[in-house]
Parts: C-alpha cells; sequence; structure tokens
C-alpha cells in the first residue's frame, strides 16, 4: 500500500497532501488517521512524544475525548523534496463548556511511499467564547487552499 501524492513534492502535490490531512484529522477518527503515518511513525506533540500508529490511535482516541466538537484547519507554509511545514488553528471544547481556539505550526517528513513518517507539532491554546467561534466542520471544497486569520 502507499499514500499519494509521493515525494518530492511540488506546490500542487504539497497542498494534496495538506487538504487530506485536514480531512482526515476532521473526521476525529483516530485509526483513519493514524492510517497515514508509517507504522514506525515519530511524533513531538507539544510536551509528548508518541512512537508508532498504535500509540498514535491511543493519543488521538485520549485527545478527541477531551477536545469536543474539535474542528481544523491546515495551511501549508513550505515546501521541499520530502518534508511539509504548515500552520494550523483548531476549535473545541473541554467537557465543561470552555471553547479553545489553538494555533500552532507543524513539521511534516514524508517516506517514498507517502506516509508521514515524522511529525513535529507546537501548539498553543486560546480561551474564546463561543460567540467568537469561526471554524465549523469540514472545510467546504469552496476554501480548500484559502488562507485563514490568524488572530
Amino acid at each position: 500500500m502507499s499514500r499519494p501524492p509521493f515525494p518530492p513534492f511540488d506546490a500542487e502535490s504539497a497542498a494534496k497532501k495538506v487538504q487530506a490531512a485536514e480531512d482526515g484529522w476532521n473526521t476525529r477518527d483516530p485509526e483513519k488517521v493514524a492510517g497515514a503515518y508509517s507504522v514506525d511513525s515519530v511524533w513531538r506533540n507539544r510536551d509528548t512524544h508518541v512512537v508508532g500508529r498504535e500509540e498514535i490511535v491511543k493519543f488521538l482516541t485520549q485527545k478527541w475525548e477531551r477536545e469536543l466538537d474539535y474542528a481544523l484547519r491546515k495551511e501549508m507554509w513550505a515546501f521541499t523534496d520530502n518534508r511539509i511545514a504548515v500552520r494550523f488553528q483548531y476549535e473545541s471544547h473541554n467537557a465543561e463548556g470552555q471553547w479553545f481556539r489553538s494555533y500552532g505550526n507543524e513539521l511534516w517528513e514524508f517516506d517514498s511511499e507517502g506516509y508521514m513518517a515524522r511529525r513535529e507539532a507546537s501548539i498553543n491554546d486560546r480561551p474564546i467564547e463561543e460567540s467568537e467561534r469561526r471554524i465549523f466542520g469540514k472545510r467546504p471544497e469552496s476554501e480548500h487552499g484559502k488562507t485563514f486569520d490568524i488572530y
């Protein structure tokens, strides 16, 4: 099996990879999301280190048990041969109903079969009022590739 598009990336194939990642994460399905990563993928997510698909599934299951009604937007920042840098933001709320907008950057490295072998994510959270929300579910296809406001 493989996960096209494959490196080396050009602007079009890198943008497709970013949109596919956004769409996958918006399913909030840990098994589906983990399938985009190599079997031995290595992550740094905030202060947590995760290795392998099994740990990715466990990590994402716990994440989406805490971060309710999660909705994400990713934007390609840069790309080269087998690497892509993205910025992102997502919104979610906790069990008490407090909403957050989380901002971050990710560095991705892909293997030759198109699986993400390395993911490093730096993320900051900002409490928001529900009335401040601007991300609702999956991005409409008409908005694919568009930039988003950072504030």
